[in-house]
């Protein structure tokens, strides 16, 4: 498969704050090391989970370098480089590349509605600035814009957009995508309570924040779906199941640092206006936790 770098779980560590709400660089490579040791198989930072909207360009730039430092060539980086204007996130597509990342990630962030016209050049001209390829991210709960399958398709016609990330919970997008396009597409899922099933469809990846609490549990869902043991596959996906729903349905960045806090871990701050979990919440997500790590 051509320029396609990932498969498997590729792990969105959180971005961590210090009190000051200011990045903890030392935390967040820490929290990557985790994410490496435990079993990932790709890094993908400055996502919705690493709050990316949320950083000034020097932070975003930090996390960059600060990830592909501490991955050093074990597993694949893929970077988020997303921006509102297309001068602006062909800036962190270079500075990524150059830093030496093997793939990035965008999102159409749009404040004024897009069209599919707009959506295509917006690609293609990062696409033509930088040589390593490109993961088309579809989220519409988090950007506001929901590009179509056939849109999918049209990016996917530019050179080095090798990769789709499909984020919308609808299945038969991936099924969409692997009949019209062929099963050598490198489609991701991107929807936790649907891993399972977007495996079933022919996903080549996972891109998930689980990974910073229950690393083993997905990469055994993985590891059951490529020896074609389903019966295996539905029992740990179905153990994992509450938790995924839970971490998606309270916020990613919210609901991670609570989990890692509860793990004994050292989680970071939020930066606002984000706010822990609530008492009741916490609770609730450590109850789920207790019948998963025990």
């Amino acid at each position: 498969m051509k320029n396609v770098p990932f498969k498997g779980i590729i792990a969105y560590p959180i971005t961590p704050f210090d009190q000051n709400e200011k990045v903890d660089i030392p935390l967040f490579k820490k929290l990557v090391e985790r994410l490496i040791v435990s079993g990932s198989h790709g890094i993908a930072p400055l996502g919705s989970t690493g709050v990316m909207p949320y950083l000034s360009d020097d932070e975003k730039e930090a996390i960059t370098e600060a990830a592909i430092q501490q991955t050093n060539g074990r597993i694949p980086t893929l970077v988020g480089v997303s921006n509102l204007t297309t001068e602006k996130t062909i800036h962190h597509a270079k500075f990524a590349e150059k830093a030496g990342a093997d793939a990035v990630m965008i999102i159409p962030m749009s404040y004024w509605k897009l069209t599919d016209d707009e959506i295509v050049a917006h690609y293609d001209a990062v696409a033509g600035k930088i040589s390593i390829p490109i993961m088309a991210y579809n989220n519409p709960a988090t950007s506001g814009v929901d590009m179509s399958p056939a849109l999918l398709k049209r990016l996917l016609e530019i050179p080095n957009v090798t990769m789709i990330k499909e984020s919308t919970g609808d299945i038969q997008r991936m099924h969409y995508l692997r009949k019209e396009l062929g099963e050598e597409t490198a489609f991701y899922n991107g929807s936790n309570p649907l891993a399972l099933a977007a495996f079933t469809a022919g996903a080549r990846g996972w891109c998930t924040a689980a990974p910073n609490l229950i690393p083993e549990l997905n990469v055994d869902l993985y590891k059951a779906v490529e020896e074609g043991d389903l019966e295996k596959a539905k029992d740990v996906f179905y153990r994992q199941f509450d938790l995924l729903k839970f971490i998606v349905n309270k916020g990613l960045p919210r609901a991670v640092k609570a989990g890692l806090n509860i793990l004994g871990e050292e989680g970071g701050n939020l930066r606002s206006p984000l706010k822990p979990l609530t008492e009741i919440e916490t609770e609730e997500l450590r109850n789920i936790i207790k019948t998963l790590v025990n």
